[in-house]
């Protein structure tokens, strides 16, 4: 229930209306007791909540991330996706919505029920395919009469993408996306009812000159078994877990075997272009540190300790005196 909240002139008049007999307090408390009807169209059942719609908006937006990173490296040009919207609406709403003649790919999405539906705009579809075989990225659209080889080579570049999908539905449950079935006409799409409720994820697609978008349509049969997980609570109760200790440990001990570079400072000078072009044999170049004052131990260039220079088994070493004053803790 939104509340609002009145100015103080709002008030006055109000009051005013009252008192000279233009309003009925009776009344006012009458209408306030009346129950307040809300127009539902059941045509357009919601059955997910707005926090349920942030919450797949979310995992899209890695997705289009991560679909955005697999297609550049793949088709070596310029490439940026992006969540234009997050809706939900009819099934038959959406079958509508499609151009009569475009690319579409159906996957099957184990271990959750049902299927979901990625249509690509043909300028996006044939863009990529013509950087696939060499081109420029130049669109065009034949998708009436696509040959055998243009549909292959188009389907193996959405199924190499599967990866990406199960990646950016990690957080929430373990999916294996498999291409099932490659559609040019959305009237032999019959996968669920035509009143029944779809979440619909637009991304604006980029692929080099060429631009449109991909849609995915999710059924509500597909998200039924996980709608639990997909409240903030379930995010901020996963991100409060306790941590793997078997991966902490793991990543620990890898972490302990990765080289670094460490150095010992003697000291440091500064001179001028004209003085180091006359430096010659014999010449001296005076340091800024005593020849008793400890050295700097840099690791990865950050300053750490501070040492003593000496030899160990006929072998120049220092010995670490004390840590770095400001360094980081741990020798992080």
């Amino acid at each position: 229930m939104v509340e609002e909240v009145l100015s103080q002139h709002e008030i006055d008049a109000l009051l005013s209306a009252i008192s000279s007999g233009e309003m009925d307090a009776e009344e006012l408390k009458k209408e306030e007791k009346e129950k307040k009807v809300r127009v539902y169209d059941f045509k357009r059942a919601l059955r997910f909540s707005k926090d349920q719609i942030r919450s797949i908006s979310r995992i899209h937006e890695n997705y289009a991330r991560l679909l955005t990173t697999f297609f550049s490296a793949k088709l070596r040009t310029y490439v940026n996706i992006t969540v234009a919207s997050v809706d939900q609406i009819p099934y038959e709403e959406f079958i509508r919505s499609v151009p009569k003649m475009t690319i579409l790919n159906t996957y099957s999405v184990q271990p959750l029920e049902g299927r979901i539906v990625m249509e690509i705009n043909p300028n996006i579809a044939y863009a990529m395919l013509d950087r696939t075989l060499g081109g420029k990225g130049v669109s065009f659209n034949k998708v009436e009469n696509l040959t055998e080889i243009e549909t292959i080579l188009m389907s193996q570049l959405f199924e190499k993408a599967n990866v990406k999908l199960q990646e950016a539905w990690s957080s929430i449950v373990e999916i294996d996306p498999i291409l099932e079935d490659f559609e040019v006409n959305p009237q032999f799409l019959q996968m669920v009812a035509p009143n029944e409720t779809v979440v619909v994820v637009s991304l604006n697609t980029a692929i080099g000159e060429a631009s449109g978008m991909i849609n995915i349509c999710i059924p509500h049969i597909v998200l039924e078994p996980i709608i639990s997980k997909l409240s903030v609570h379930y995010w901020m109760e996963t991100a409060g877990k306790e941590r793997d200790e078997e991966a902490y440990q793991k990543l620990s001990k890898n972490i302990q075997t990765a080289e670094v570079e460490v150095k010992a400072i003697l000291g440091e000078a500064t001179i001028t272009i004209d003085e180091f072009l006359k430096l010659s044999k014999e010449d001296v170049i005076g340091l800024d540190r005593e020849i008793d004052s400890p050295l700097t131990f840099v690791v990865n260039n950050e300053p750490k300790f501070l040492a003593q220079p000496g030899t160990y088994k006929n072998k120049m070493s220092v010995q670490i005196l004390e840590d770095v004053k400001g360094g980081n803790e741990d020798g992080e």
